[in-house]
């Protein structure tokens, strides 16, 4: 303990930990955004935009956030609901473990907290989904307590401030910035001082070309000073994730409906909907590896015509491109895939396409699909 001591000393330093506070504060107070999750201290609401802010600029965030509040205005409203419906007012936003997290952990804070969502650090720390981030802006924002809420943003900014030049993408590294924040919060007023430290990190200390004659804090910022600020933070690249080539199925019935199947009940893009697809190792043998994969799975015998999309999507460790192939009914065979799929497919119009949640890969098809391509079948 002793030894942690001193080392956030040392970064400290004779760092003036009050006149930093009064200016960073005092410029949040003027110039802080009108976002709509700010407009309440409730723990839910600032929960939700926090879990909807992860990894997702704000100006995407807004829209669904006021969307999602109106049909779920309450933990007990959102406990309630069914998990499908929850998906597709989240559809579009991606990463929907998020959603499926933040719906398991409201029942909690419904069954045990009576709705409350709880005010302590072990309590919040214990909801699923809730990592030490979340769990810090739910904290600080809604109850005033000074815990540490360390961001992207907010490593950013403090690796400059302090000149900390350690790799911001180690889970140690992080520890680091939580202690750095212990010791700098201002105690009178915890919810201006995070948000202030997000607020900066989103509008003026951005990753690139920072906006140093703007920065109420510039004075304090140890890597300025040092003209490094661009140099700051340091983060190792992440290895290059998997990618595969992937053909999608677009199959239409006589009777215009379309067939659509559910991903599994685990794993990647889990309980959502989508278009049947196989994964290929080139776009060459995609047409075959489609025809074959609907046969075996569904029992449905189709021939892949005429290319008609082809887009990427990308994960933070696998990227999908897609080749999407307008194919020909011919039938399907009772018995031939039932077992595997009996459950999980469905044959829809485009219309009531609009009743099921999508991943966002296969919601730009649908898009496609309503705007124009099933011209090419009339």
């Amino acid at each position: 303990m002793a030894r942690k001591q001193q080392e956030q000393q040392d970064i400290i330093g004779s760092f003036a930990i009050e006149a930093f506070q009064n200016d960073l504060l005092y410029w949040f107070e003027r110039q802080q955004r009108d976002l709509p999750w700010r407009q309440s201290r409730d723990a839910y609401r600032v929960w939700v935009s926090e879990i909807m802010l992860q990894q997702t600029r704000v100006d995407t965030v807004i829209p669904y956030y006021e969307r999602f509040m109106e049909r779920f205005p309450t933990v007990e409203k959102l406990a309630d609901a069914e998990l499908e419906e929850v998906y597709k007012y989240w559809e579009g936003l991606g990463y929907y473990s998020r959603a499926r997290n933040l719906h398991s952990a409201v029942k909690e804070v419904k069954e045990r907290y009576g709705g409350t969502v709880p005010d302590t650090p072990e309590d919040v720390h214990a909801l699923k989904g809730v990592g030490p981030y979340t769990a810090g802006a739910i904290l600080s924002i809604a109850y005033g307590l000074p815990e540490p809420a360390v961001d992207g943003n907010v490593m950013r900014v403090l690796s400059r401030i302090f000149l900390i030049e350690e790799d911001i993408a180690k889970v140690s590294t992080r520890k680091v910035f939580e202690a750095v924040v212990r010791r700098i919060i201002a105690h009178r007023n915890p919810s201006f001082f995070n948000q202030a430290l997000m607020e900066l990190g989103a509008l003026i200390c951005i990753p690139r070309s920072p906006r140093c004659g703007s920065c109420p804090v510039a004075s304090h910022c140890r890597a300025r000073e040092q003209g490094i600020q661009e140099t700051l933070p340091v983060k190792k690249k992440a290895k290059q994730g998997r990618v595969e080539e992937r053909g999608v199925a677009l199959v239409r019935r006589e009777d215009g409906r379309w067939l659509i199947h559910k991903r599994p009940e685990s794993g990647l893009l889990a309980n959502l909907w989508e278009f049947p697809n196989a994964e290929c190792q080139e776009e060459a043998e995609a047409r075959e590896k489609i025809s074959v994969y609907m046969y075996r799975t569904f029992g449905v015998k189709c021939v892949p015509q005429d290319l008609v999309m082809e887009h990427s999507h990308v994960f933070s460790h696998l990227q999908w491109n897609l080749h999407t192939y307008m194919c020909g009914y011919k039938g399907k065979e009772e018995g031939q895939g039932e077992a595997a799929a009996k459950a999980r497919m469905l044959w829809v119009t485009i219309d009531e396409m609009e009743n099921y949640p999508f991943s966002v890969s296969h919601k730009k098809i649908v898009d496609a699909l309503r705007e124009g391509f099933q011209q090419s079948l009339l």
